[in-house]
């Protein structure tokens, strides 16, 4: 690969994250979250299939490290008994691309026998899909052209999805106040431990 060609593969992806919708639903999103993790303590459960499921999971553990209690759900595992996890005060964020993931899909019918007033939140990239119809909120992902070169392999897509998910986190984190302080009380190891101890003492 020439250095044009990975010139070329940065500016799509940055074309991409600038181009993500941006609509007052992230407010809308934000608001759910901190309703129902912080204001009626219920947690933040996540999920997704496939590299979507790997960027859920991600979501998950930095809104954990980030003051909002949040675990990743697996689709399939929730059919056999992991979907136990789920109470009448947790709130979900479901990740997929096309919005027409199955065992999301079925998910969300099985979420609603148990907890029959769950709000979602989505991400995908298609609005008329069968997750985005069921969204509490819906946020877009601008459905990004894939940089694989055979437009396929989740790339772009899943950036866009990481970067989404960190808007919701930092925007969290704001609503809530999260201070360097409650970041050290949650990184007692490693760099971020030491750092996030540091400033802590400054404030």
């Amino acid at each position: 690969m020439t250095i044009d060609e990975i010139k070329l593969i940065l500016r799509q992806e940055a074309d991409a994250v600038l181009n993500i919708p941006v609509t007052d639903d992230y407010e809308k999103a934000v608001a759910l979250i901190v309703e129902y993790v912080h204001n009626k303590a219920g947690k933040l459960i996540t999920s997704g299939m496939g590299k979507a499921g790997q960027i859920a999971m991600n979501v998950a553990t930095t809104f954990s490290s980030t003051g909002t209690p949040a675990f990743f759900l697996h689709p399939s595992e929730a059919q056999h008994g992991d979907l136990g996890i789920v109470r009448d005060n947790d709130i979900m964020l479901l990740i997929s691309n096309s919005g027409r993931t199955r065992e999301l899909v079925e998910l969300i019918e099985l979420t609603r026998g148990l907890v029959a007033g769950m709000k979602f939140i989505v991400i995908t990239s298609n609005p008329d899909s069968a997750l985005a119809k069921e969204a509490t909120v819906c946020l877009l992902t601008g459905a990004p052209k894939e940089v694989c070169a055979l437009g396929l392999t989740p790339t772009t897509s899943t950036t866009v999805m990481t970067v989404i998910g960190d808007i919701l986190v930092v925007d969290t984190m704001k609503q809530i106040q999260f201070s360097s302080k409650d970041y050290a009380r949650r990184h007692h190891g490693g760099y971020l431990g030491s750092k996030s101890r540091a400033l802590s003492e400054k404030e």
